[in-house]
């Protein structure tokens, strides 16, 4: 992101740079928390953080210049509750700038700069995404991993049927399954009015999950984060229980999280 420094000049602040629907060397959280620490963080160089009302939106401003994504666009936040959480962001940050510990800042980013642009496929990647949706591809054995698998995966294919009109194929094995593109073409309807905050979080939470069908149940109220989370993490959790975690296992999990409860309060500010 950028931001004027005390000299009028603009100072980039290394945050963001990822465009929804693009590959790149910042594909996964955990990848772009690397890529955001190789270069030396930034110094703080603002003292005070402040939110401006500007036509129904919220500029976040420091020391009263707004900020900037690495586009040069002016940040603006359709809500209040989401100026006031990147206020809390820009403020929390001491005596370095650092991008980790800004997963809503990193958000905004991504969504001003590159939801717009690649709105259609990224609408075309949800609907297509149900063919290898997580919730369609259960394991076989051990049993006890199958049956907490059903209970937290067969609620949502069950309703999610009756919302996209059509019934889920899970697979047996290692095989792809095809599922009817009808509901492909449902759930991208749905989706399509969506503005392009909203529209990029729930790209993230089904990036983060892998799954289309788990924001989708947030995202209607189906499901609330938690069970969303507890939902994408059956396997992960199965895998600690038996194997135990190491410490980079740990950190990418967190990382991971921040992101999830950044595009949550995206979804969820816009229900207020």
């Amino acid at each position: 992101m950028m931001a004027e420094d005390e000299n009028g000049g603009e100072v980039e602040t290394l945050i963001g740079g990822f465009v929804p629907g693009q590959k790149d060397s910042t594909e996964t959280p955990m990848m772009r928390s690397k890529e955001v620490q190789k270069a030396p963080l930034p110094k703080r160089f603002y003292k005070d953080v402040s939110i401006d009302e500007d036509g129904g939106s919220f500029r976040i401003l420091l020391d009263g210049r707004p900020i900037r994504s690495p586009a040069k666009n002016v940040v603006t936040a359709p809500r209040l509750a989401l100026a006031e959480a990147l206020r809390a962001e820009w403020d929390a940050q001491e005596t370095e700038i650092n991008p980790a510990q800004m997963p809503l800042t990193r958000l905004f980013n991504s969504t001003i700069d590159g939801v717009e642009d690649a709105r259609e496929a990224m609408l075309d990647e949800i609907a297509s995404y149900l063919s290898h949706d997580l919730l369609c591809y259960p394991a076989t054995h051990p049993a006890r991993l199958v049956e907490r698998q059903k209970a937290h995966w067969l609620p949502v294919l069950d309703w999610a049927e009756g919302e996209l009109g059509g019934r889920f194929v899970q697979a047996s094995g290692i095989l792809a399954v095809e599922q009817s593109p009808l509901m492909g073409v449902t759930l991208r309807g749905l989706w399509q009015s969506l503005d392009r905050f909203e529209l990029g979080a729930a790209h993230v939470l089904m990036t983060l999950t892998g799954s289309a069908l788990l924001p989708f149940a947030f995202w209607r109220g189906f499901l609330d984060e938690e069970a969303m989370w507890q939902a994408a993490m059956v396997d992960e959790d199965w895998n600690i229980e038996m194997w135990g975690e190491d410490e980079e296992a740990v950190l990418r999990r967190a990382f991971r999280r921040k992101d999830f409860d950044a595009a949550v309060l995206v979804i969820k500010s816009h229900r207020d």
